[in-house]
């Protein structure tokens, strides 16, 4: 969902919104005896309202909502783990996890399933988290480093074989490990342990039709509140399974869902707090700036690391991919705008490299695995870089800053997010130990949303156009 609240007006029609969701969810709760209302994770990010209220706002929503049965996100995680467990004791429905555990004694930080009792039938809920979650939790120095993530399959076969002997009619895994991992998790599954369904987020795919893999169906809704994903099932409680389904993705839209104006006045009290904060208007660009995709120079990625870079007074700068959260921006820039840009503020970090290792690493950022459809972190550069990239012989067969070939053993500044600074190893096969014998890295900014706030409060009418910095051929 990612704090996806509010509707929005496309050709005289609302879309999306909880105020609408929640309506469609009442409707089908009253015109079905049995129905179910579940979600894949990542409630929280994406808006400033999520933002200024650290999630509690969310949870206050999600309980008006009031899904059955939910699994966390990664994103569950960014305002911290301890933060996290309070938000778990606001909710008023149960959330699952079964493969997040403490490195000290091995114990589960939530409950692992959850089984609902419907017209009969028992039905087990069972939720999946992703990795990815490990490096934003790393950067929680009081607990992050005492949690961790245990095979999803191993989890799984516990809780099945345990709950075996109560007659489960239906097992539904809640993950949020991509749509990829959702195949692969499917097809490690032994069939004797019964799991039908597997409903998943993080990817943020959108499936025409469920895939099925070793029996498994496998449904994802895409992202946010324009849509949601209904499965209508019969199940036959004498073997245990799904005996016939239909899937279809239904648009959340004033022709077909009734709004929920008890839970828009929630809604309206923290929109109205959160607008006196974010509708100041930070800058007027020149047109609206794109970021269509994480994997490939976009106007926007450049845009930020070039700001970054000139007043960060480094060689280069490289800005996650992933850390820019919108498809496009301006030209009118509300601080509001900023902030969904670039939900996860963080400080930047000024390290000093060799060419040779810089080249290591943007090697590894062009690795193999980023174009085979995993989940993969990628990098935005700053002006002046030059990377031409061979995908099918693996070389750089240019690299270059300002126009001079990077050379293997000159040292150059180059700067970081504190989250990617933090997970070198994972996002660029380099220790921190190996950075640390060119110059001891150090924080240059605490905030770089406040950076780019500064310089584009002073400066208006910018433009930003594809250079070429990132060529893949």
């Amino acid at each position: 969902m990612h704090g996806d609240f509010l509707a929005e007006k496309i050709d005289e029609q609302l879309i999306g919104g909880v105020s609408m969701l929640s309506g469609y969810v009442n409707k089908v709760r009253q015109e079905e005896k049995n129905a179910i209302y579940c979600i894949a994770g990542d409630m929280f990010r994406g808006s400033v309202i999520d933002s200024e209220f650290r999630g509690i706002s969310t949870i206050e929503i999600m309980n008006m909502l009031s899904p059955d049965v939910v699994t966390i996100g990664n994103h569950e995680i960014d305002y911290g783990i301890a933060h996290l467990l309070f938000l778990e004791k606001c909710a008023k429905f149960p959330i699952v996890n079964a493969n997040l555990h403490t490195t000290t004694n091995n114990a589960r930080l939530f409950k692992p399933h959850h089984i609902i009792e419907i017209d009969g039938m028992k039905i087990l809920f069972i939720g999946i988290l992703t990795e990815a979650v490990l490096p934003q939790a790393k950067k929680e120095s009081l607990v992050g480093n005492f949690v961790d993530i245990h095979d999803a399959v191993t989890e799984i076969s516990r809780i099945c074989n345990a709950y075996n002997s109560i007659d489960i009619d239906c097992t539904v895994l809640l993950t949020h490990i991509g749509f990829e991992e959702d195949k692969l998790l499917a097809a490690q599954l032994d069939p004797s342990l019964g799991v039908d369904i597997i409903i998943g987020g993080h990817s943020h795919t959108y499936l025409e039709q469920p895939e099925v893999v070793n029996g498994i169906l496998i449904a994802q809704a895409g992202t946010g509140t324009d849509q949601i994903g209904r499965f209508d099932l019969e199940i036959d409680t004498d073997t245990n399974s799904v005996s016939n389904f239909t899937w279809s993705s239904i648009p959340i839209s004033d022709d077909n869902c009734p709004r929920d104006f008890e839970l828009e006045h929630i809604l309206n009290h923290y929109k109205d707090v959160a607008e006196k904060k974010y509708s100041r208007v930070i800058t007027r660009l020149k047109r609206q700036l794109t970021h269509p995709s994480w994997y490939q120079e976009t106007e926007l990625g450049g845009f930020l690391a070039d700001i970054l870079q000139e007043s960060l007074r480094l060689d280069m700068m490289l800005v996650g991919s992933g850390s820019i959260r919108v498809p496009e921006l301006g030209p009118i820039v509300l601080f509001s705008n900023l902030t969904e840009c670039l939900p996860y503020d963080d400080s930047a970090i000024a390290l000093w490299v060799t060419g040779a290792q810089l080249k290591n690493m943007i090697l590894y950022m062009l690795r193999d695995e980023v174009w085979d459809g995993s989940h993969c972190e990628f990098f935005q550069f700053s002006k002046g870089m030059r990377v031409v990239y061979d995908k099918q012989k693996h070389v750089l067969k240019e690299f270059s800053l300002n126009g001079e070939n990077i050379q293997d053993a000159r040292v150059y500044k180059i700067g970081l997010q504190y989250y990617f600074y933090l997970n070198l190893k994972d996002f660029f096969s380099i220790s921190k130990e190996e950075i640390s014998t060119n110059g001891e890295p150090r924080r240059v900014a605490t905030s770089c949303r406040e950076v780019l706030d500064e310089y584009l409060s002073s400066h208006q009418n910018l433009d930003y156009q594809i250079s070429g910095r990132l060529v893949v051929e």
